[in-house]
């Protein structure tokens, strides 16, 4: 794979990352105490809430490490595993974009 597919495959996953990460800033928002939703669908909403802000943190680390990978293409050691310098799949990298090891040498 060329260079500039592999950038452009990159930069529609930043796009599908980013909408992501604000569809979770939509979704956690607080509710207002003032909304009658009833005890337990508040207790509901506090428990979904965390698991959305956890799942947001997750996506704003996932777009840095995809845009700290996107700035490393072209330069000769982008893509080879730290560990023994075979190609990294392109699937593991829009997956993983922090991983600098290929699947048999990241175990």
């Amino acid at each position: 794979m060329d260079s500039s597919a592999l950038k452009q495959q990159i930069e529609v996953e930043i796009e599908r990352t980013q909408a992501i990460i604000t569809e979770y800033k939509e979704a956690s928002r607080p509710i207002s105490p003032d909304d009658a939703i009833g005890r337990l669908s508040r207790m509901d909403a506090i428990n979904n809430k965390s698991v959305i802000e956890a799942a947001l943190r997750q996506a704003d680390s996932k777009l840095s490490a995809l845009k700290n990978v996107n700035s490393q293409i072209g330069s000769p050691e982008f893509g080879l595993c730290l560990s023994c310098k075979e190609p990294i799949p392109i699937e593991r990298i829009l997956i993983r974009p922090e991983s600098q090891h290929c699947i048999r040498c990241a175990r």
